[in-house]
């Protein structure tokens, strides 16, 4: 990450193509390192960048000026003061925990990994006390956390339009549009308090009514929030759907609980991981097959 940062410390916004053999460069990889390949085919080092870029992206020490494009921040630019020859995650982590920082928090909870003494590229994982299955599926969930903390991230960079529309397009990807039924956002300025709507069917007799926050991590939904959503509700339905980036408070929780209005809470966590798992907003890059001998092939 340290040499990434020092490559755009320039203020130039660069692509990621760009970025990869600047920072190779910086970082003094030899030609034998570079050519370094993952079984996808992916450069070792290219896919070390990117998971920097996205890290780094995640907690505010970079920006995206344009798809695909990076930029340091005053963030990036405080790590790079304090840990001139390097950093670790864990570090950067702490640093976002504190509210003077610029530094954003960002906790999404990973899989806790090993770690075995430090090496000249940072922290080596264990792998004796794991089975490569574990390893895999280890890899797989931290991979998964990853993700789901930048596409917390994206959606809170969008306009609430974005926000509203991706997130009737996640309830028609889980089956609640029903076989022939749809979704739509409703009229941003007199919505009345309902942010979309999906029909069940195509006559439209049964629906579900959503109200979409688009929250920074920090800024909580309180129960006021919850009691407006079952206001607009009411004469409407007696189901419906609140969606938030952030979290709900404790009284939005026991609120939501104790009225006859059925309402889903789904808080940014549940957001993330419903999206990767109904694939919105995210796609395939790799797969790997894990093989075991046929026994039936050799009985």
């Amino acid at each position: 990450m340290i040499p990434t940062l020092r490559v755009l410390s320039d203020g130039a916004v660069r692509t990621r193509r760009d970025l990869c053999p600047r920072v190779a460069q910086e970082a003094s990889l030899t030609e034998a390192q570079t050519r370094e390949v993952l079984a996808s085919g992916q450069a070792l080092y290219e896919n070390r960048i990117g998971w920097g870029l996205s890290f780094l992206t995640n907690i505010g020490a970079l920006s995206r000026p344009a798809r695909g494009n990076y930029a340091i921040t005053d963030a990036g630019r405080m790590v790079l003061e304090h840990f001139p020859t390097g950093v670790r995650e864990q570090e950067l982590r702490a640093l976002g925990r504190d509210p003077s920082s610029p530094i954003r928090a960002y906790e999404v909870t990973a899989p806790r990994i090993p770690r075995d003494t430090a090496s000249t590229t940072g922290v080596t994982v264990e792998t004796t006390s794991m089975t490569p299955t574990e390893q895999v599926q280890t890899g797989t969930e931290r991979i998964r956390a990853e993700v789901a903390g930048e596409l917390l991230a994206r959606l809170q960079g969008k306009d609430p339009a974005f926000f509203e529309q991706a997130v009737v397009k996640l309830l028609v990807a889980m089956g609640y549009g029903g076989t022939s039924g749809q979704g739509s956002v409703t009229q941003l300025s007199n919505d009345g308090g309902i942010d979309g709507v999906i029909d069940q069917d195509v006559l439209g007799l049964s629906r579900v009514y959503i109200q979409a926050k688009r929250y920074a991590s920090d800024n909580v939904v309180q129960r006021p929030d919850l009691q407006a959503f079952v206001g607009a509700l009411s004469g409407k339905a007696d189901r419906g759907v609140f969606i938030t980036t952030s979290r709900f408070s404790e009284g939005a929780r026991t609120y939501a609980n104790s009225v006859p209005t059925r309402v889903i809470l789904i808080d940014g966590s549940r957001l993330a991981d419903l999206m990767i798992r109904y694939r919105v907003g995210v796609q395939i890059r790799d797969t790997y097959d894990i093989v075991e001998v046929d026994e039936d092939f050799f009985a």
